[in-house]
């Protein structure tokens, strides 16, 4: 997977579509991240200590990574990542600006 937890990310499809948000944790077995803010939805939760009364959360699930598009910290736009090699180590590219990620 080309997306790393720590990137930026555009959302490209769906009901989020043009939000931007931060990878949290990336699921590479089922090609999909999560991302904080996007994707929400409302649990019920029962009684316990940490939530004495119960009630609803929002939490985020995870996002399909087809989805979401790498957004380059250098020209700021949404843009595939590529790799290239340097000196025997494998770095990161953006195909828009061609800069070092």
């Amino acid at each position: 997977m080309k997306i790393k937890k720590g990137d930026t990310i555009q959302v490209i499809t769906g009901k989020d579509k043009g939000r931007t948000g931060k990878v949290e944790r990336v699921y590479p077995k089922s090609e999909k991240i999560l991302v904080e803010g996007m994707n929400m939805y409302k649990k019920h939760v029962a009684k316990s200590e940490q939530m004495p009364k119960g009630g609803v959360v929002d939490l985020s699930r995870p996002l399909r990574i087809s989805n979401a598009m790498f957004l380059c910290p250098k020209c700021k736009k949404p843009s595939r990542v590529g790799y290239k090699i340097v000196d025997t180590k494998k770095i990161r590219i953006c195909k828009k600006c061609t800069k070092e990620v």
